[in-house]
């Protein structure tokens, strides 16, 4: 890849080094012939598309006019028509190099940049974080998928707590408040057993993970029990703040239709339910990786891979979307979830 074409492109010009070189790592270079239809007009897509060599024809379903754009020149060191829905369908005229890459992704990395630049003030948290912290925060996979707009709000409303070895954080069956991250220390996680009452130790939390959000996205009381193995300080983010800033731009929703259309395309169905509600009934050719287990066997499943996670009712399914989510996976959660299925036939 050539970084210098690169970098003379609006607004990647202005990026540190270090966030241009993590842009350059997630770009997508594509070579492409003549006739290859680069988007469409229409398109709601999250990408940004910059021509790096060759010519591409602008066009209109209303209109007859076209323009055209030649790489080296001045408006081709702008996004491709950018404004969504996208305003014009892009067709190669000649053989072209783009470069795709997401949109949230690079509006993260000016945000960072921007926010440095201007010297956030961090006494915003109570003076409890600093700006390594806050820097790492938004470089973590539990963020890649904000709005930037999200972020000073996210910052600015979360509270820090310092919390003692022994301490009881989450308590199972409580119900739920707030989402935690681990600024500093490590935690247990624990699951109390039903019908045996036995507890398992699920694992352990340190730096930079996070806890709580399945009892905030499921309206479920907690399922599980945190403590705090070390001394720490954790930042704590309430539910209704949980929802606006986090929740919504991290879950997304499919109707059955559209879950087909994935599927056929090679989507993973993964039913979220416990094993005897899968064992009872499920989407033929799903796999089942329960809630519950979610952290610990996320390793199971191929980042490559869209996925389509669906439960009885949408609920869990929405607490497992947001888990694989932050970890960089892309998913979308089935809308009404089994129930909605049963009530469409």
């Amino acid at each position: 890849m050539d970084k210098d074409v690169l970098k003379k492109l609006v607004p990647i010009n202005s990026l540190t080094s270090e966030n241009f070189q993590e842009l350059v790592d997630k770009t997508r270079l594509e070579n492409l012939p003549v006739g290859s239809q680069l988007f469409k007009q229409g398109d709601h897509d999250n990408q940004s598309v910059y021509l790096l060599s060759g010519e591409v024809i602008l066009s209109t379903s209303n209109s007859d006019m076209s323009r055209t754009i030649s790489a080296g020149t001045d408006d081709a060191r702008y996004a491709l028509a950018q404004l969504k829905p996208r305003q014009y369908t892009g067709v190669a005229k000649t053989p072209v190099t783009i470069a795709r890459l997401d949109s949230a992704m690079l509006d993260r990395l000016l945000t960072m940049d921007q926010t440095a630049a201007a010297g956030y003030e961090v006494t915003e948290f109570d003076g409890s974080a600093d700006a390594e912290w806050m820097m790492s925060m938004l470089r973590a996979e539990a963020f890649q998928k904000l709005p930037a707009s999200n972020f000073n709000a996210l910052f600015s409303r979360m509270e820090a707590v310092e919390a003692n070895a022994g301490q009881v954080i989450i308590r199972q069956g409580d119900p739920g408040d707030y989402y935690y991250l681990i600024k500093s220390g490590k935690v247990s996680v624990s699951r109390k057993a039903d019908n045996t009452g036995k507890v398992s130790i699920l694992g352990q939390l340190g730096d930079g993970d996070s806890f709580g959000e399945e009892a905030l996205l499921s309206g479920a009381p907690r399922n599980a029990t945190v403590v705090m193995i070390s001394n720490g300080v954790l930042m704590r983010l309430a539910k209704k703040d949980f929802d606006e800033l986090l929740k919504e731009p991290m879950v997304k929703w499919v109707t059955m239709e559209e879950a087909k259309a994935m599927a056929q395309a090679g989507a993973g169905l993964l039913d979220v339910r416990l094993e005897d509600e899968h064992r009872n009934g499920s989407i033929k050719g799903s796999v089942n990786l329960p809630l519950y287990l979610l952290r610990v066997k996320v390793s199971s499943l191929d980042p490559k891979r869209n996925y389509i996670i669906f439960c009885q009712t949408g609920s869990r399914s929405c607490a497992a979307a947001f888990l694989l989510s932050q970890r960089g996976y892309d998913v979308h959660v089935l809308r009404g979830g089994l129930t909605g299925l049963a009530r469409a036939a």
